[in-house]
């Protein structure tokens, strides 16, 4: 194996050949294939490995959560006949004078252009427009391709300043204030030199086609009386117009929502360790944070601790795949989810398309993770311009609409069995769990039973 193919984890998803074979054959669960190759490549490298996409390893999830649909106790809603209301306001907390009204309560979340190209950043924001909601810058500043395919557009201003431009905060419908995410928490931005391009490396003041490491940390804020009088320096700057969000990774989120949320957030959002990543070294996508079922209602609970449940938002990011998991965490006390991963493979990340360059990149449709290498064969995760063309805006803006509608309307359908004639009145109470984990994280019973695991209650 050579050590690009050890770097990029190609055989990350693939089958073991024998698992219970014979003695020889037999392999370790703790000295595994992948860890092997781990040490191998380091070894080789001296250093740890970079890789893309999000975790690679098994955690409790919202998958082990179901809906418990009416029956004899409350009465469903009838499917084509009876409305189900998905409108959701972002942001009204402190009365500026437009909080985001959006259409449904999911959107695009922080993705840059730079680990995107600018055609997906179109094509996202194209989307967003065509159904009611808004997508979000990421680092890297304004693309103009994407304010004006997006009718809603967050501002996000991450420690690295890149771009920081008074004018566009003034342009945006939402200033959102990065502290991190969950594909690692703790760390600044890696984007790779392959994706420094000519435009990249202009919009951020970069040297071309080296790798870059943001910022960790805010230069203007260490504490929380810092970031108070942050907060009010961009409200005045923005004459309250526009809503501020603030963004954080699931570590420790019962604390950090509190501080959040008492130095003036309007929306707080939390991105699980399922959040997934352009770039990120192997060991923090693994290693840190909190999943994403557990960072929902420990946030919940801190606002509802604090008495500003209902007044400051709470948005849920990390590993939100369909409207099952968008509503489920609705149910645990969001107001809104972000997608990231989802909506690029509804652009058309790891489409079964141009095989040859999946090969090449020692992988295949399915399995690709490769998006810090800058050679994303569908023209998603890439600055080649060859690449890049591949990606249709029109085509892919369509694919994306067209799935966060069956999203949304996955959302309603759940609702409406659960007798809820708004999305937002599903509750813990219509939950259960269906492992002790996922019982002990999201705070509702394990299925057959009145049992929550750890609460005050449980014995």
């Amino acid at each position: 194996m050579s050590m690009s193919e050890r770097s990029d984890r190609s055989n990350v998803g693939a089958p073991t050949s024998n698992p219970s074979g014979s003695d020889g054959m037999r392999e370790s669960p703790i000295w595994d294939r992948h860890t092997i190759d781990e040490i191998h490549s380091k070894a080789e490298l001296g250093r740890y490995r970079i890789s893309g996409f999000s975790l690679h390893r098994q955690i409790p999830r919202l998958d082990d959560l179901v809906f418990l649909p009416a029956a004899m106790t409350r009465l469903p809603l009838e499917g084509y006949r009876e409305h189900c209301e998905t409108k959701t306001v972002l942001g009204a907390r402190h009365g500026c004078a437009k909080p985001l009204e959006l259409s449904v309560p999911v959107y695009i979340t922080s993705m840059s252009f730079g680990a995107l190209s600018w055609n997906a950043k179109a094509a996202l924001g194209r989307a967003a427009s065509a159904i009611g909601t808004c997508t979000c810058t990421g680092e890297g500043g304004m693309l103009r391709e994407e304010r004006e395919e997006s009718s809603l557009l967050v501002y996000q201003m991450t420690p690295s300043r890149y771009m920081l431009d008074l004018e566009h905060l003034r342009q945006a419908d939402a200033i959102e204030v990065a502290m991190g995410q969950g594909a690692k928490p703790g760390t600044g931005g890696v984007l790779p030199g392959a994706k420094v391009a000519d435009r990249v490396a202009e919009m951020r003041t970069l040297p071309k086609n080296i790798d870059q490491r943001s910022a960790v940390r805010h230069p203007d804020f260490l504490g929380a009386d810092d970031m108070e009088v942050k907060l009010e320096e961009l409200r005045v700057a923005t004459n309250n117009q526009v809503p501020i969000f603030l963004k954080m990774p699931a570590t420790r989120v019962r604390e950090d929502v509190k501080i959040a949320a008492k130095v003036g957030a309007d929306v707080i959002v939390i991105d699980g360790m399922e959040g997934a990543t352009g770039a990120s070294p192997e060991l923090l996508l693994d290693h840190t944070g909190i999943p994403t079922v557990a960072a929902v209602a420990a946030a919940r609970e801190a606002l509802e601790e604090i008495g500003l449940y209902g007044e400051v938002n709470l948005v849920i990011s990390g590993g939100v795949r369909n409207g099952a998991d968008a509503a489920k965490a609705l149910a645990l006390g969001a107001d809104a989810v972000a997608i990231g991963t989802a909506g690029l493979i509804a652009l058309n990340c790891n489409a079964p398309i141009y095989l040859d360059d999946y090969a090449r990149l020692g992988t295949a449709p399915g399995f690709c993770h490769h998006c810090h290498t800058g050679l994303c064969p569908v023209g998603i995760a890439t600055q080649e311009p060859e690449l890049v063309e591949r990606l249709e805006v029109d085509a892919a803006a369509e694919r994306v609409e067209n799935f966060i509608n069956a999203m949304v309307m996955e959302m309603t359908l759940l609702a409406k069995a659960c007798g809820k004639g708004d999305v937002h009145n599903l509750e813990p109470e219509d939950l259960r769990a269906l492992t002790i984990e996922a019982a002990a994280m999201a705070r509702v019973p394990l299925a057959g039973t009145d049992w929550i695991p750890g609460s005050a209650n449980s014995w």
